[in-house]
């Protein structure tokens, strides 16, 4: 186990009983290892936002990966799990631990489509592998970077995991009958990967859709249905949410005023900036720097 090695950080918080948040932070240039002991009543979910880590089972005789910008679930009723990860450098994980009691209490009502909750599966092992959706990738960073007072902090974190626990398993009702079997070409999966990469170093003045889809050698149909289905949104709002926490960030770093973050993000007048914070925050930039000091 480690604990502030270096530029590497683990940092556990305890919500309540039988639910826990771990947040691994590798910036070193070495692989770090951490065990933790968990009985067979826990589901551990693990998002990569950055980096890759590996978890050993069965004194390594198998394993899973978590890659960049994806989730894994693990579940198993009838054996204990107990958490040996390998971490690889410049990786950032963030853990969930619940008691199977917890989460049951949280999403009673959704029994009928979180698989492993319904009566038929309920003594049964669950694994998932999913891509991070981009609204779960956000408050994934927000958790991370919380600069709140320690007394609040945890109150603030707890708020912020049901939103993620909302976010990732919230069933997407336009997607059932409408899934895109050219997806399952890896070279289309790599194209719409590109425009994303595309659009967020282009942030300030993104390329218009027809742009995009030629320079990633997709048409416009192909472009639209692949990016929602991987990464659960359409291509110009997944943006405005990308701009909306880049600049949070930019602000937090008290180095630019608000017109200068506008500018970075792509807006050319501050009003028009502020009210799209406002939109996706509900605040003002400037009430939300205030709100850091108080």
């Amino acid at each position: 186990m480690f604990k502030n090695v270096g530029e590497s950080t683990l940092d556990e918080i305890t919500l309540e009983k039988g639910f826990y948040v771990l947040h691994f932070q590798n910036e070193s240039n070495e692989v770090l290892n951490f065990e933790r002991e968990i009985n067979s009543t826990f589901i551990q979910m693990h998002f990569c936002l950055r980096g890759n880590s590996k978890f050993l089972f069965n004194n390594g005789s198998y394993s899973f990966d978590v890659l960049d910008n994806r989730s894994i679930l693990l579940y198993n009723p009838q054996r204990t799990l107990p958490i040996n990860l390998e971490i690889q450098p410049k990786t950032t994980l963030l853990s969930i631990l619940i008691s199977i009691e917890k989460f049951h209490s949280l999403f009673s009502k959704e029994s009928g489509y979180i698989p492993f909750l319904s009566n038929e599966n309920s003594n049964k092992k669950y694994y998932d592998d999913a891509e991070i959706k981009p609204t779960v990738s956000i408050v994934l960073q927000q958790i991370i970077n919380s600069n709140i007072n320690s007394s609040i902090r945890e109150l603030y974190v707890k708020g912020k995991v049901y939103e993620l626990l909302s976010l990732h398993f919230q069933k997407d009702e336009t997607a059932e009958g409408e899934y895109c079997p050219f997806l399952v070409d890896e070279q289309n999966v790599l194209k719409i990967r590109k425009a994303k990469e595309i659009i967020i170093s282009r942030m300030a003045e993104p390329p218009s859709l027809q742009e995009l889809a030629i320079e990633i050698g997709l048409n416009i149909k192909k472009l639209k249905e692949g990016f929602k289905q991987i990464y659960g949104d359409t291509v110009y709002s997944f943006l405005f949410d990308y701009k909306m926490e880049h600049s949070r960030r930019l602000l937090e770093t008290n180095q630019y005023n608000v017109n200068e973050v506008g500018l970075q993000v792509g807006y050319s007048t501050s009003s028009h900036f502020i009210a799209a914070f406002k939109k996706k925050f509900g605040t003002t930039p400037k009430k939300y720097v205030m709100s850091l000091q108080s």
